[in-house]
């Protein structure tokens, strides 16, 4: 048996944190919303490269919450509503681009250059999400032990697991609706994709208003 000084973490919190991460990625919330869109509009391999990019912006408000960087939203609240706002005008941006940009009738084939436009703006969305800070701040710390083991390891494995469950949970909300596109889209031609798009990227916007007010 394996001593449980040996693990990086307890590992009687392992399970209930995995429910906990499950069960607050399965809400919905703007992370869904905006992935369900992209793979809907462009298919499978986009709404792959946005979960990359959203995962990489929470891994660094992972980072940030382990190293006590986000302490200081707590020390400054207007931070935190400046980041909130700047959020709700990236999506609200976001819509705005989808309305102008064209989108094709048949499913598209992104290039590199869209990918990474993909990726990049799943990032950005998620660094400007302060619910994703909230998150680290509030849950990390209720499942972290004083006597086991330095409480930098013990929240980089607990976020590392964190972010394995969202990669999962994003995944499945990106093929689920990569597979609906092919019942939607015929359905809808050209200036309809726009308009679904956009104005879906509003909903989301008004969601992370309303999610991340105090």
């Amino acid at each position: 048996m394996i001593a449980h000084s040996a693990w990086p973490v307890d590992p009687a919190v392992i399970g209930p944190f995995l429910i906990a991460v499950a069960l607050i990625e399965l809400t919905p919330g703007p992370n869904m919303g905006w992935l369900a869109l992209v793979a809907l509009a462009r298919g499978r391999l986009a709404g792959f490269a946005a979960v990359a990019g959203v995962t990489a912006g929470l891994a660094v408000w992972m980072l940030a919450a382990a190293y006590g960087l986000t302490e200081v939203f707590a020390i400054w609240p207007p931070l935190y509503q400046g980041l909130r706002w700047a959020g709700v005008l990236f999506l609200l941006w976001l819509a705005w681009e989808a309305w102008r940009e064209p989108v094709a009738d048949a499913e598209p084939t992104p290039d590199v250059r869209s990918l990474r436009g993909l990726f990049l703006r799943g990032m950005m969305g998620n660094l400007l999400n302060p619910k994703a800070a909230v998150f680290y701040v509030a849950l990390l710390p209720t499942f972290m032990r004083p006597d086991h083991g330095a409480p930098l390891t013990q929240a980089l494995t607990l976020g590392g697991l964190h972010l394995a469950v969202a990669v999962m949970v994003h995944s499945l909300i990106v093929m689920g609706a990569a597979r609906a596109a092919g019942a939607v889209l015929p359905r809808v031609k050209g200036p309809g994709i726009r308009a679904v798009m956009a104005a879906g990227l509003v909903v989301v916007a008004v969601w992370l208003a309303w999610e991340t007010r105090t």
